[in-house]
């Protein structure tokens, strides 16, 4: 089963999809997909709450922050695993190396597809940050289009989609497993 899991900052997602993985595992091996590749004290905080939230959870962490079929080489296709996010993969893909890739959103598309497509259960969790009505430069509003295609497409390939808001989940295809 694939699970798609969207929705603000801070609304829980993260702590769901775990939840999720870890039912999709049913006892067996585990895979944490972390896809932020830190920049600053900020994120290495953040990263280190995510680490600590899973303590205990039996999550091997897979660190790919570009190049997203890649981390299938070290994995066991039929476990479970949390893609955690799209949002920073995406942000990775589009900006590195000092250059602005546009091609990033396709190929982001085409690397999900690839490992959605070669695993057996996964949760894939990523923010909405498009959704609102701010008007911003080019280059900005290239990511959120790109993001947003993404998301659509991750929709799309799982079995379920859901989004969080306010700690409220609403299903809008499939459903979650007991």
């Amino acid at each position: 089963m694939k699970i798609f899991l969207s929705g603000g900052a801070k609304n829980g997602k993260s702590a769901l999809a775990q939840e999720l993985a870890v039912r999709l595992a049913a006892g067996g091996k585990r895979y944490y997909v972390a896809t932020m590749i830190p920049v600053d004290e900020e994120d290495r905080l953040r990263i280190r709450r995510h680490v600590a939230d899973r303590e205990g959870l039996g999550f091997e962490t897979l660190e790919q922050g570009r190049d997203l079929p890649a981390c299938l080489e070290l994995a066991d296709p039929a476990a479970a695993f949390l893609l955690d996010s799209l949002t920073a993969l995406m942000m990775n893909e589009m900006f590195h190396d000092g250059q602005v890739d546009r091609e990033a959103g396709e190929r982001c598309i085409r690397d999900l597809t690839a490992f959605l497509n070669t695993v057996e259960n996964a949760v894939v969790v990523s923010d909405s940050i498009y959704s609102d009505a701010g008007r911003y430069d080019e280059i900005t509003e290239l990511y959120r289009r790109a993001l947003a295609a993404l998301d659509c497409a991750a929709a799309e390939l799982c079995d379920t989609a859901a989004e969080l808001t306010a700690g409220q989940i609403t299903i809008y295809k499939g459903e979650l497993p007991q």
